[in-house]
């Protein structure tokens, strides 16, 4: 007892290596974590260990760092975008979209497959949740797959790394966290999500079509829609598609700013679901907006102790010491982004992403503007990160999500997901390599 108390005196006194520091640090909150603690005591608890090392700091400049972490404009969309796409989660949005692509592709080899994937990918630029879209289009579209004689492993591991999509493509929460964080235009971010997103469903697709092929006569192709029955799914359809059309069209043009479009967006889920569709009535409506206050919560909660974790971190100068080994300032940019997707990968595999991000992010800000990388690139690799890690074992939120609403064991719902993994590593180097494919259409869009 005595040796443990000693070791808390020598934290007051400053007389500890930083490397003890930092193992103390991530031991108090793997332990926390282990205990099943919420992240955010985690997060505080680190915070305070720097007000403890720091005795002369003022205990009210973690309550500061709080403030100033939820502060931004940039967060007004958050709450918005939740409680819009929970909306059209509640409504028909989704069912139309899917019926739009079923009624032109359904009929084809790997039709279905494909439906799911694009389905996917028209959602999450509707509701910029993957665990929205793993609801939504996994309820809807895993009967049609396995009654069409697809395996449930490769049915649900489409679902849910197709859902991932949703990270990339705007409305992408991710985006907008990384934005605030990393002081980077939304608008830029979101633009810049389109190309990658856009590719990585034509690389599912693709996947999709071959292993259809492979399993030959196995599987059951769908009737072929008539014209009339795709002059009807376009129809329901159009309205939904004034969505992605509002928010990439409205920052794309420059009529509105992403917070204002994320206010459109929620005024036009409701005339859409409870005017147009007449599926959702006022209840729903409050339901929905309780619903996205206590998501909302949680996410500036951990958001405002992240901001105060990552200025303890960052007074005590952990992460120059700790990255000082791997000489990025001397790196090429093609090693930086490789070590930057590396640890926020790594990170989202155990740890919820957000949190991953509102850690790791400051850590690498001051690397990113030292080697001259375009912070919206780094941004969407690192929303590619957070996609991987959401549908990557051991811990991946998606994965749990499929789990749930699926009712399948741990093994079965992953033992598909290698091909997707892999596709998904094959994105992250294209862009390390090809980075065009994330700033083409940015530098169209905002090109003076």
């Amino acid at each position: 007892m005595s040796s443990f108390i000693e070791f808390f005196s020598d934290i007051i006194a400053g007389e500890l290596d930083i490397y003890v520091i930092t193992f103390t640090l991530v031991a108090s909150m793997v332990i926390l974590l282990f205990l099943s603690f919420p992240m955010v005591v985690p997060l505080a608890v680190g915070a305070l260990i720097g007000l403890i090392h720091f005795s002369g700091i003022d205990t009210g400049v973690v309550i500061q760092q709080m403030i100033t972490g939820i502060s931004p404009n940039a967060l007004i969309a958050v709450p918005m975008f939740i409680l819009a796409a929970d909306i059209m989660t509640r409504g028909h949005t989704a069912n139309n979209l899917l019926g739009l692509i079923q009624a032109f592709i359904g009929h084809l080899r790997g039709g279905l497959p494909i439906t799911a994937c694009i389905s996917c990918t028209l959602f999450g630029s509707v509701s910029g949740s993957t665990q929205a879209t793993v609801v939504s289009v996994g309820q809807i579209m895993r009967p049609r797959l396995l009654q069409a004689g697809y395996k449930d492993s490769f049915v649900m591991a489409l679902i849910i790394n197709a859902s991932d999509i949703a990270f990339l493509i705007p409305p992408s929460i991710g985006l907008i966290l990384y934005g605030t964080l990393a002081n980077t235009s939304v608008g830029e971010l979101f633009i810049a999500g389109i190309g990658p997103g856009i590719l990585l469903a034509i690389m599912f697709s693709a996947y999709c079509y071959f292993y259809s092929v492979l399993q030959g006569d196995s599987i059951t192709l769908v009737e072929k829609a008539s014209f009339k029955e795709r002059v009807t799914a376009f129809k329901k359809a159009l309205i939904p598609l004034g969505f992605p059309a509002l928010i990439v069209g409205g920052i794309y043009s420059g009529a509105v700013t992403p917070t204002e479009a994320a206010s459109f967006s929620v005024l036009y889920a409701i005339i859409v679901e409870c005017f147009v569709y007449r599926q959702l009535g006022l209840k729903d409506v409050i339901d929905a907006a309780l619903s996205t206050g206590l998501i909302t919560a949680v996410v500036f909660i951990l958001v405002g102790m992240g901001q105060a974790f990552s200025w303890y971190i960052s007074f005590e100068q952990i992460p120059q010491d700790l990255l000082a080994p791997l000489n990025l300032e001397d790196a090429s940019k093609e090693y930086i982004l490789f070590v930057i997707a590396l640890s926020f990968f790594v990170g989202c595999m155990f740890v919820d992403s957000l949190v991953v991000l509102v850690i790791l992010t400051p850590i690498f800000v001051p690397i990113v503007d030292a080697a001259g990388l375009d912070p919206v690139l780094v941004g969407v690799m690192i929303t590619l990160q957070m996609a991987i890690g959401s549908a990557t074992p051991p811990f991946g939120c998606d994965i749990f999500t499929a789990i749930a609403i699926f009712n399948k064991p741990y093994m079965e719902v992953i033992r598909g997901t290698l091909p997707f993994i892999l596709i998904l590593f094959t994105m992250s180097a294209l862009l390390i390599f090809f980075p065009d494919i994330a700033l083409l259409l940015r530098d169209l869009a905002f090109s003076d």
